[in-house]
């Protein structure tokens, strides 16, 4: 295996963009990553379910958000095929790791690694030695036997 995850003979698709600057920049993310999986199905021929399309926008829409919010200074965002993922990275400044909270039906807002980490098949939060890099990771097709993806509740 290669340093960049690949196995001899499979390529590397991936994306990497800095945000930086006001809200405009969550909305740029998920287009960013909507034009990506449409690059990915045309010019690469892999199959992207319309599911993965909307779950990676929503990821990437949360995560950036979080990053936004909590972080000061610019965002990176990375977007890689892995294998049958969709690998949503987002590195800011903040060394401080997120944490899901508990569920809490009458809690307004918050709730956003929560849905992250219902949809997504993995997902980690590693410290950097400067901030913190997040990683989901979002089947690429739908579960052919009809189940639903994402991490089993804890």
């Amino acid at each position: 295996m290669g340093e960049d995850g690949t196995t001899p003979g499979e390529r590397l698709i991936q994306t990497t963009v800095a945000l930086d600057g006001d809200g405009s920049v969550i909305a740029q993310a998920r287009h960013l990553a909507a034009d990506f999986l449409a690059r990915v199905q045309s010019a690469h021929g892999l199959p992207v379910s319309q599911r993965a399309m909307d779950l990676t926008q929503l990821v990437v829409s949360e995560l950036v958000t979080n990053a936004r919010k909590y972080a000061p200074g610019p965002v990176l965002l990375d977007l890689k095929i892995a294998g049958d993922l969709v690998e949503v990275v987002v590195w800011d400044s903040d060394p401080v790791l997120p944490v899901a909270r508990a569920a809490d039906a009458g809690r307004v807002g918050q709730h956003g690694l929560e849905i992250v980490m219902a949809v997504a098949q993995g997902f980690e939060a590693q410290r950097e030695p400067v901030g913190k890099r997040i990683t989901a990771r979002i089947a690429l097709a739908d579960d052919p036997g009809g189940a639903v993806t994402g991490l089993p509740p804890q």
